[in-house]
């Protein structure tokens, strides 16, 4: 089985009427065959892709989700031709294929066993799915087991359920761990070339050690995730305070770069942000050139709240990673925090 993903790139030459309505990135699974439909009616993909285009409307926004929620979708129904069962079939069948899909993926063979991590994700997956196909009247019965409990909220006991195909989860006081400062500070000075006595290191090779140490502070000082750091803008970059402070400054993180689209606020100490600032104005200035992307979205009057984006007005956070991707000065380069450079001096994406 087959997972692709959705461009609506050259639409006008398929022959349609107008652009289909299927978002850019949607996955979407094909047979082996590429058949969507045979004698017997539409085929379980078919399905899964119908539920697949309602994510985008129904609390699961990010291109991250869909393709994990394909994936799973896709292996449940490899598993499921295996024994042959139907995507729809009675409870009684449709249990029996969930303990053997989670007997091979939580103890199987080591190419298809999974971490607890990713045994949740499939789980919530397929729960989604046919808690949908229930609601559209296409299931008649799921896989899953809910238990029934009781916890305590706001002052009263509620009625709660726990989908019992999920596993136990460690405390979060077991699972959070701690980098304690003088290891931060070696790893600080790793990335910045330096050894642990903080002289420089004749065996450091990498090209860009002061953004790499100015990343790596404004991570462990923010605790920003990969996906939220990689796309932030320069102009995002808190003004760094006139006198060193022992109070944190706040950092805010934009709502469509975030985890789940979610606004929300950070901070960093004042050491961490004066790196950061020391790196805007050396490492990041030299590798800026006049790189233009294909399709590249103009800022003027930048400030810290947003600019001017090819003549309209717009906020930081308002603009998607994929589009901060494209925002260029109006002499080339990138706009992006954290900056490589070619030997040729185009100013490019992270790397």
């Amino acid at each position: 089985m087959l997972v692709h993903f959705f461009s609506s790139e050259g639409w006008q030459s398929w022959g349609l009427g107008g652009q289909p309505q299927i978002p850019e990135r949607m996955p979407v699974l094909i047979d082996d065959d590429i058949l969507f439909e045979d004698g017997y009616g539409p085929r379980a993909t078919r399905v899964v892709n119908t539920w697949l285009r309602t994510l985008p409307s129904s609390g699961a926004p990010s291109p991250n989700s869909w393709r994990a929620y394909a994936l799973a979708a896709r292996d449940w129904l490899t598993h499921l031709r295996r024994h042959a069962i139907g995507v729809f079939a009675s409870r009684e069948d449709l249990v029996a294929a969930l303990g053997t899909y989670a007997d091979r993926r939580l103890s199987g063979p080591l190419d298809e066993r999974l971490a607890s991590s990713s045994w949740e994700l499939q789980v919530a997956a397929l729960s989604r799915f046919y808690a949908w196909a229930v609601e559209e009247g296409l299931a008649g019965a799921v896989p899953f087991t809910v238990g029934t409990g009781m916890r305590m909220v706001e002052g009263r006991l509620v009625e709660t359920g726990r989908n019992l195909a999920r596993l136990r989860r460690v405390k979060p006081h077991v699972k959070v761990q701690y980098l304690e400062s003088d290891f931060a500070e070696l790893f600080c000075r790793g990335l910045a070339g330096l050894g642990p006595d903080g002289l420089e290191d004749a065996a450091f090779r990498d090209r860009f050690p002061g953004r790499n140490a100015a990343m790596g502070r404004l991570v462990l000082g923010t605790g920003m995730r990969s996906w939220e750091f990689t796309h932030l803008l320069v102009h995002e970059v808190p003004p760094l305070p006139a006198e060193p402070t022992e109070v944190p400054i706040l950092w805010a993180v934009p709502e469509l770069g975030a985890k789940g689209r979610k606004f929300r606020m950070t901070w960093i100490d004042y050491a961490s942000l004066a790196a950061v600032h020391a790196y805007i104005a050396l490492d990041r200035e030299m590798a800026c050139g006049s790189w233009m992307p294909r399709k590249p979205l103009v800022m003027e009057e930048a400030d810290f709240r947003g600019g001017r984006v090819n003549g309209r007005r717009m906020t930081w956070s308002s603009l998607a990673p994929a589009e901060r991707l494209r925002l260029v000065d109006p002499q080339g380069g990138s706009l992006l925090l954290a900056l490589s450079r070619q030997p040729w001096g185009t100013c490019f994406l992270p790397g």
